[in-house]
């Protein structure tokens, strides 16, 4: 499958670490065949009294006129009041940031959604009439994790299946030993059941047409749960709803990292931008078993659990598609099995952990987006420890929404508090 079509250039400044793993730039990587790590380097009271009147003798034989001169003098400044500080000037980096994300958000309005598609690329869809089990071979056999699902009873767009539905299928049958053995009768229409019964939010089902402007979309999903936007369009012939196609966030930020050229001026550090996750992250370790980590998967509605030693240091990454590869044996016993024998029967070519550090900017994390499948990153120390986790989620909205104040159509600045959650 083709990426884009448009591409330019990578940043002049990036730096690339030769293989002997001793870094000479802000990116280096290390693979090891356990677990992998890519890292990107690194008030008085003596008022002022009113202004004296322009005759203020009683005696006088005049009348009291205010001159205008007595309008137009300034007031007395009371003493020991401070004058406010003259504003500091705009330290280049700053100036920098605000003009990348600008052009960011400007190139994203001239930008219709179907521009982020590749010139040619396959659509799968899954009616809702096929069992769970069904769906999870095909998805596995074509390599996806997601695909719109489709009602032929009423011709329409049923919503997306990801790989979080499959973990509520898990939770479900963990807590309901008993009805296991229906397990390979359960519908994909029976889906919203059991989100109902584990008291789980259903997944987001907003969509965008094709010819929606690309911000205006984006915009869009980051109100919402959603880390997915199918472009849904409607058919004036049939008159019904026609699935297009269904970008991700990662194929968002790899279309800007192609055709964006100003994301080199973003170097300000993830730790000024105050960018991730940093408190409440979810961990587990070696020995934890599967279960108990799609128990936190589902309840916390995140795709990912760091693997961590009991003093903190990044071992890997536990990912929803980990289950996906649990599953297609149809043993759902091997849940039971630890972590760490889980990450074993991972594919060889497996991209392994993507790394960065506090220092590091966006503009080296877009160089890595561009070269590589990127779907979070892990923010750990020189020691490795792990010290924050941060989503694509987080980088959309930081783009769109956190980086720098826009004005609205009556000319006042504004910054949306939408916010996405969720590794």
């Amino acid at each position: 499958m083709a990426d884009d079509t448009e591409v330019t250039q990578p940043p002049s400044h990036a730096r690339i670490t030769p293989p002997n793993g001793q870094p000479t730039g802000p990116y280096h990587h290390q693979h090891h065949h356990y677990h992998h790590h890519h890292h990107l380097p690194r008030s008085q009271n003596n008022a002022p009294s009113p202004p004296p009147s322009a005759a203020a003798n009683y005696n006088a034989q005049e009348s009291t006129f205010v001159r205008p001169s007595d309008l137009l003098r300034p007031k007395a400044v009371p003493r020991n009041i401070p004058l406010p500080a003259p504003p500091k000037s705009e330290r280049p980096i700053d100036r920098d940031e605000r003009a990348g994300l600008q052009a960011i958000r400007d190139f994203l309005r001239a930008r219709k959604c179907y521009d982020v598609l590749p010139l040619s690329f396959r659509l799968i869809e899954l009616d809702v009439g096929l069992t769970v089990k069904e769906s999870l071979q095909i998805m596995v056999q074509c390599g996806i994790v997601s695909a719109p699902l489709w009602d032929s009873n009423t011709s329409t767009y049923a919503g997306l299946l990801t790989v979080n539905d499959y973990l509520n299928v898990v939770r479900y049958y963990n807590v309901h030993a008993d009805k296991l053995k229906d397990v390979d009768k359960l519908l994909l229409s029976d889906l919203k059941d059991v989100e109902k019964v584990l008291n789980v939010k259903p997944p987001e089902t907003v969509s965008a047409s094709p010819e929606a402007i690309l911000y205006d979309a984006l915009r869009k999903q980051l109100v919402s749960r959603a880390r997915r936007i199918p472009l849904v369009s409607y058919d004036s012939d049939t008159q019904r709803t026609m699935v297009t196609s269904v970008i991700t966030q990662y194929r968002i930020l790899k279309f800007i990292s192609m055709n964006v050229k100003e994301t080199d001026m973003l170097r300000k550090p993830l730790e000024m931008i105050k960018l991730g996750t940093y408190t409440g992250i979810v961990r587990c370790s070696m020995d934890t078993t599967v279960l108990d980590v799609v128990d936190e998967m589902v309840t916390k509605n995140i795709s990912s659990v760091p693997v961590v030693t009991t003093e903190g240091m990044l071992l890997n990454v536990f990912e929803a598609v980990d289950v996906i590869e649990i599953l297609k044996s149809g043993d759902y016993g091997n849940l039971t099995w630890s972590v760490g024998k889980a990450l074993s029967c991972r594919s060889p070519t497996h991209p392994g952990i993507y790394c960065c550090s506090l220092e590091d900017g966006l503009d080296t994390i877009f160089e890595t987006i561009k070269k590589s499948r990127v779907h979070r990153l892990m923010v750990v120390d020189e020691q490795n420890y792990l010290k924050g986790v941060l989503s694509l989620s987080d980088i959309l909205h930081y783009l769109l929404v956190d980086g720098i104040e826009e004005k609205d159509g009556t000319g006042h600045g504004h910054v949306n508090a939408e916010k996405a959650y969720g590794a």
